[in-house]
This record gives structure tokens, C-alpha cells and sequence, in this order.
């Protein structure tokens, strides 16, 4: 069960929230608030895994709350709704330790969704605002004009195995988890030592960074 505070200064929208929630059987809505500071009361009463909470309120607002939670309380889960769509908003959210920024026009099943993405230890951005991030970032001339040039043809499989590298595997990990010989796994380490004219993984990791081959 995902216990749950909500915090929004706006009873039918908060009503709403808390029976789209409460539908679900995983998820439990342990307290509601209408700002930060009746959560922060709140939070030592019940059991508290997650807390989803608008980001303009009164008194204090959900940017205040986020920073008092993750200083006070970091193992508590945070994710924010908001109307704003600006960059500088979700930046500021996940800067500060937000584990989830929402708008508030998504679906039912997207805000289920986030919320059992976000309990697994991950942070979540909504659908539509990833892709107006990726959109600007398209038309972002400068950010490409600026990515280090890599005329390097790679593989899937090695990018996939330089990913690997870059995680501390070993090559019996490796062989494992894709289901290949050890001895494959090798080739294709050394093939990307060839490639990269690396000397070694420290190598082959910084070269893999430098060119954005690792996540």
C-alpha cells in the first residue's frame, strides 16, 4: 500500500485527486491539507510514503514544503502538480529533490502510473511535458552545435555492453544478464577498446561520457 498526503488549496480539485487515487487499490490517501504547513503537521501522525502536492498554495506553497520535506524527511517521495509548463519550474523542482513534476491535465491513468514509477525509487515527468522539453530542445541550435562529434560507428549491442561497463559489471555479469557467451561478452569489449583506443575500462568509461554513449 502507497500511503499518500495531498496537499491542494482547492477542495474540488483535491476531491477529485483523492477519489482517482483511492480507486486504486494499491493506494491509500492518508491525510489532505490545503498548504505545506498543515502536511509538515501531518507527516508524524501516520505512515508517509509519498506526498503530492500542488505548487502554488498559500502560506506555504509546494516548492516551500518540497525543500522542508527532503531536508526533514528525505526517504518521503515528492511529486508536484502544476499548471506551469515553464522549464525553469520542473528544474527547480527536480534541483531541489522532487521526485515527480505533473501537470494537472493528465490522465487518470498517467497519475496512477507516476505515482507507482516514482515509488520504485525513479523520478517521473509527465508525457506531454517531456516532449515540449524535447521539442525545445530540437530547436535548440546551440545544444547540438556544442556535442562532442563522434564519428565512431558503434553497435547497439556494444553501446548497449559500454552502458554495462559504465555500471561496474563484469563479464560473467554481463553474459548473464544478456544471455551471451562470455566469450562474446569479451569480443565486444575488446572491440570497443579497438574502436575508442582505449587502454583500459577507466578509459573506455570517460570516452563513453565525453561522447555521450552512457546514460
Amino acid at each position: 500500500m502507497i500511503n499518500i498526503l495531498l496537499a491542494e488549496d482547492h477542495n474540488i480539485v483535491r476531491n477529485g485527486i483523492k477519489m482517482l487515487l483511492e480507486a486504486d487499490e494499491e493506494i491509500q490517501v492518508v491525510g489532505e491539507a490545503v498548504n505545506g504547513k498543515e502536511i509538515i503537521k501531518q507527516i508524524d501522525l501516520q505512515p508517509v510514503d509519498m506526498i503530492l502536492a500542488d505548487i502554488n498554495m498559500p502560506e506555504m506553497d509546494g516548492m516551500q514544503l518540497l525543500k522542508e520535506v527532503k531536508a526533514r524527511y528525505p526517504h518521503i517521495k515528492v511529486i508536484m502538480l502544476s499548471m506551469h509548463e515553464n522549464e525553469k519550474y520542473v528544474m527547480e523542482v527536480f534541483k531541489n529533490g522532487g521526485d515527480g513534476y505533473l501537470l494537472k491535465n493528465i490522465s487518470s491513468d498517467e497519475l496512477i502510473f507516476a505515482i507507482k514509477f516514482v515509488r520504485q525509487q525513479r523520478k517521473y515527468l509527465c508525457a506531454e511535458l517531456t516532449m515540449i522539453l524535447m521539442d525545445n530542445l530540437l530547436k535548440n541550435k546551440t545544444f547540438f552545435t556544442s556535442m562532442p562529434n563522434n564519428e565512431i560507428d558503434f553497435s547497439l549491442r556494444e553501446l548497449e555492453i559500454i552502458q554495462l561497463i559504465a555500471e561496474g559489471m563484469t563479464n560473467l555479469e554481463m553474459s548473464e544478464k544478456l544471455f551471451l557467451s562470455k566469450r562474446t561478452i569479451e569480443g565486444h569489449r575488446q572491440s570497443l577498446l579497438d574502436k575508442t583506443g582505449s587502454k583500459n575500462s577507466a578509459a573506455l568509461i570517460r570516452y563513453g561520457v565525453l561522447h555521450g554513449l552512457i546514460q
